[in-house]
């Protein structure tokens, strides 16, 4: 079992920035990615950004390049998600994910944290 506590979100002016933390706890020596995902109101979840954790592989959706970066602390099994030039649509619940296990089969899901972008 992988638990996951996410950071940092909140309120903001369009074209400020914040930062989402999420520490992964537990069995995450299995670890294979880990990435976000967000959901807006009325909305289904979407994938928002994915790294590998042994690898340099890095994957965005198309809106958030150039805007948004991922990055890991292999130490602290912690992943980030820098957010800049926010806009209103990324307002969400952003959701932390860790995939472990052979070929990540294993899916595992933090609590959310809400990101509110003001115009």
């Amino acid at each position: 079992q992988v638990q996951l506590v996410e950071s940092g979100g909140g309120l903001v002016q369009a074209g400020g920035s914040l930062r989402l933390s999420c520490a992964a706890s537990g069995r995450t020596d299995t670890t294979y990615a880990m990435g976000w995902f967000r959901q807006a109101p009325g909305k289904e979840r979407k994938f928002v950004a994915r790294m590998y954790w042994n690898e340099d592989n890095i994957f965005y959706t198309d809106s958030v390049k150039g805007r948004f970066t991922i990055s890991k602390d292999n130490a602290k099994n912690t992943v980030h998600l820098q957010m800049n030039n926010l806009e209103p649509g990324d307002t969400a619940v952003y959701y932390c994910y860790c995939a472990a296990g052979v070929d990540g089969i294993d899916k595992y899901w933090g609590q959310g944290t809400q990101v509110t972008v003001s115009s």
